[in-house]
């Protein structure tokens, strides 16, 4: 399949390694010529590197969308208009109204959009997926999620957009429900009119959801905690490590104790996320198989984001 990768960042030469490694023709774009130069030297074809994307759209059959998310709904556009098949990372637009155009398009022309959510992706959420299948830690009560720690802050989007986001679609995904309520705080310490902080409450139902974002935190946090009614399962995406908490308070004549019954690191993969990512965007391409992140869960993750920006401004929560 002749794919081409538009846009080569940090996160954009990940992408040209793995799809090298998947076997595509890949083609590949970005303004910066230095960008350019350097995919020529990881092994793109020179004829195959362009500075206009919308050169190489009537020699492809797909594309792979690792742009700013404020170009996302310009290029995808594009391409879709181009009659091709596209991934697009996270978030799938700028705004909830750019998203739904986005997935309105999609379904009229035929052509299929993933979007980035990787973290369904990971070995760490097939782990939890099939401990919280397999009723280990009962009714689910609620959950936890951070995404922080002290790095250069993005310039397209807010935190609570690009890396909320990342708990905000995989509790939809965990729990098989989407949102109903989301309550928020939100923070522009750096004063550049984009939130840099941000403390979400989402509502999945009945189960809530409590999502930390920011650039201030030491160190580096991308984990998880769920909570049932018989036990905890906790979460380091970065470590790749979920382990069982079991565990119940129990009343004993009036005097509740805190009982815990086993301690259990459960069996994760080794499998790299975005090489499974990019490798289901292929295979959902090629008709061999679904396709896992549809434009629809990218619309309903924008809608928390937003949703949450509302409340962050009214003070109150907002319902779905």
């Amino acid at each position: 399949m002749n794919v081409l990768l538009i846009g080569l960042g940090r996160w954009g030469e990940k992408h040209v390694r793995v799809l090298r490694q998947l076997g595509v023709a890949l083609w590949v774009a970005d303004v910066s010529p230095t960008r350019l130069d350097w995919a020529v030297r990881n092994g793109v074809e020179s004829a195959r590197a362009v500075l206009d994307y919308r050169a190489a759209l009537p020699y492809v059959e797909a594309a792979d969308i690792v742009t700013p998310a404020d170009t996302h709904w310009t290029v995808a556009r594009e391409c879709l208009s181009a009659g091709l098949a596209c991934f697009v990372e996270k978030p799938l637009a700028r705004t909830l109204e750019d998203g739904r155009a986005l997935e309105a398009m999609a379904r009229t022309a035929g052509r299929l959009v993933q979007v980035g959510h990787i973290f369904r992706f990971h070995p760490v959420t097939a782990a939890l997926r099939e401990a919280l299948g397999g009723g280990l830690i009962g009714r689910i009560r609620y959950a936890t999620g951070r995404f922080s720690g002290f790095k250069r802050p993005r310039t397209d989007v807010g935190v609570t957009q690009t890396d909320a986001i990342h708990y905000v679609d995989l509790f939809a995904h965990l729990f098989a429900r989407e949102a109903t309520r989301v309550g928020a705080l939100q923070r522009d310490y750096l004063g550049r009119g984009l939130d840099d902080a941000s403390w979400t409450v989402v509502h999945y139902g009945e189960i809530p959801a409590v999502i930390e974002a920011n650039y201030f935190a030491p160190g580096t946090w991308r984990d998880c905690v769920i909570v049932g009614e018989r036990g905890a399962l906790t979460a380091d995406y970065r470590a790749s490590v979920v382990t069982l908490h079991l565990g119940e308070h129990l009343d004993r004549g009036g005097a509740w104790e805190a009982v815990e019954t086993g301690k259990e690191e459960l069996p994760t993969g080794r499998e790299e996320p975005l090489r499974l990512e990019l490798q289901a965007f292929l295979d959902a391409c090629a008709g061999r198989g679904p396709n896992l992140v549809p434009a629809s869960d990218g619309v309903h993750a924008l809608a928390v984001v937003e949703a949450a920006a509302r409340s962050a401004q009214l003070g109150r929560p907002v319902e779905l």
